[in-house]
């Protein structure tokens, strides 16, 4: 059964954006986006729980050729699907056959979903979204971790090819390169070749599409936000 349409539920610069930067890729603007405003904790609200109970952003929504709603609520799936869906693009080696182009780029798809991400979020609740159980150790522990295991493997890579996963862009480079943003706003990922690939990054269209509403983040929970964002955020 074909898709007809799709949703994404999103707000600004958080792990949204590259699911956002990958339909751009891959449909322009011809895709829906309604903003979660995450720091009213509309996440948690009874009617996105019903559209995703894990209170997380992003959702993907999916609209079937019968009409049917289905919902996707991790953004590595939704990376990994939405690249295999259009195969035309070219931002994913073939699903159909074995290619070690494209364990590769499941391998690095992964580790920049779950494990580098893990680590920058980490730094980034206890420097930005914990109030009192804020642990310096912890940011200092990860810093330490990102620096000496994450960046050499992946400035070895940059290195050698333009992209993440080689000559070529991809759906990887839509979670990499926004890590590497991430990264360096806490004054990590500083060598050259990452402040190369960072500008190579910012200058696609999709991108520049995908971060339009960058204005309207901020790191911090804003002063007026923080009384409710205390109420529902436990990191």
């Amino acid at each position: 059964m074909n898709l007809t349409r799709l949703k994404l539920y999103h707000y600004p610069a958080i792990r949204s954006a590259r699911v956002k930067w990958l339909l751009n890729e891959l449909l322009d603007d011809n895709f829906d986006v309604e903003v979660i405003p995450v720091y009213d904790c509309a996440q948690y609200s009874p009617e996105y729980l019903q559209k995703n109970p894990n209170h997380n952003v992003p959702t993907l929504e999916i609209t079937l050729e019968n009409g049917e709603h289905r919902m996707m609520f991790e953004g590595g799936a939704m990376v990994a699907l939405l690249a295999d869906v259009f195969p035309d693009k070219g931002l994913a080696p073939a699903a159909d056959v074995f290619s070690l182009e494209r364990a590769d780029c499941l391998q690095m798809l992964h580790v920049g979903t779950s494990t580098v991400d893990m680590m920058l979020w980490q730094i980034r609740i206890h420097t930005h979204l914990l109030g009192g159980e804020r642990d310096e150790k912890t940011i200092t522990r990860y810093q330490n971790k990102f620096t000496h295991e994450v960046e050499p493997e992946l400035k070895a890579r940059l290195d050698q090819h333009p992209h993440i996963c080689g000559a070529r862009f991809s759906a990887v480079d839509c979670v990499m390169g926004q890590n590497v943003l991430w990264a360096q706003a806490y004054g990590m990922c500083q060598a050259p070749s990452f402040a190369e690939y960072a500008g190579r990054m910012s200058e696609r269209p999709a991108f520049i599409a995908a971060y339009s509403d960058v204005a309207d983040f901020s790191l911090a929970v804003p002063d007026d936000k923080r009384a409710t964002w205390g109420t529902h955020f436990t990191g």
